[in-house]
């Protein structure tokens, strides 16, 4: 089978990358500035929100996967996120390719309980309305029959190298490894689950290795039961052989840095994630491909050693 992964600069894609060429599985790494991994990899420039373009770099593909991540702003979503899927799923059909979408929760809104993949679109927030609005396109298209396609989607997510996306490698563990206090969003009493970097890219892997998934929801590996931000800290704290140090940044502190930071402004409306139990159930995926989701004692001290190194 031939692989192509547009968007191919993020962690995610990294991870994936890296299990395709494990084994031995040609791939085509997609972005605007595009670099191979090995000797092993095609590369492809193009512009997403280009279909001409998006159509060339897909041609000749069996299997596609959209990894790809937009700067952290509503604007720049509203815009580009319906294009980039529109041209993503004209060039797979235009190529027979099927079609996996790396995808986040932030359409459910704020869920009570576990987040599953029947659990219904309620989103509340900007960036939440537009993740359902292409999840639902996607999957209509599905449906219909005009496209084999899949979702993926994760929860926050943690793991070696994802030091410019997660929020738990940024505040926590990259603070607490440099000696500093850590920063944790919301509230610490609560849990909040973390899928880990590497079961997602080996997750992405089998999806695409089993076209019986095909036009369905997947909820990504992730380790249950997960813990609360105190729980984190302290056993980050531990392995770091650290105090425990840390702030809490509530809503008011984030509404004040994000004068300061469109980024940090950004996450306001996203709050609501860290205020309330956030509990991510992959228990369809684990039970069909038999998968154990890496713990996060063991998935931490993974991703201190890359830190390390």
């Amino acid at each position: 089978m031939r692989h192509t992964i547009l968007g191919a600069g993020g962690i995610i894609a990294k991870e994936l990358t890296k299990v395709l060429l494990q084994h031995q599985q040609p791939v085509k790494l997609v972005s605007r500035q595009p670099k191979a991994m090995s000797a092993d990899t095609d590369i492809a420039a193009a512009d997403l929100t280009n279909y001409e373009q998006t159509k060339a770099a897909v041609s000749g593909s069996d299997v596609v996967y959209l990894c790809a991540g937009l700067t952290y702003d509503r604007k720049i979503w509203a815009a580009s996120w319906p294009r980039i899927m529109e041209n993503a799923i004209d060039a797979c059909k235009a190529a027979n390719a099927r079609l996996i979408f790396f995808d986040n929760v932030y359409m459910y809104g704020l869920v009570k309980g576990p987040m599953t993949e029947d659990t219904p679109y309620h989103p509340i927030s900007r960036k939440g309305e537009i993740r359902a609005r292409i999840a639902t396109r996607l999957m209509e298209e599905a449906k219909a029959g005009n496209i084999r396609a899949s979702i993926a989607r994760s929860a926050d997510f943690y793991g070696p190298g994802a030091d410019s996306t997660s929020v738990l490698n940024l505040l926590v563990i990259n603070k607490l490894a440099k000696g500093r206090k850590a920063m944790w969003l919301g509230r610490d009493d609560v849990v909040h689950s973390y899928t880990y970097t590497p079961d997602a890219g080996r997750a992405m892997y089998q999806l695409g290795q089993d076209p019986a998934t095909d036009n369905q929801v997947w909820h990504m590996p992730t380790f249950n039961p997960a813990l609360t931000g105190k729980e984190y800290i302290a056993l980050i704290a531990e392995q770091l052989q650290v105090k425990p140090a840390y702030s809490k940044m509530g809503g008011f502190m984030v509404k004040l840095a994000g004068l300061f930071s469109t980024t940090i402004g950004e996450l306001h409306e996203m709050l609501y994630q860290n205020t309330e139990p956030y509990i991510f159930d992959s228990a369809k995926f684990d039970r069909y491909f038999d998968f154990q989701p890496c713990t996060y004692g063991k998935g931490i001290a993974a991703t201190i050693a890359a830190l390390k190194q």
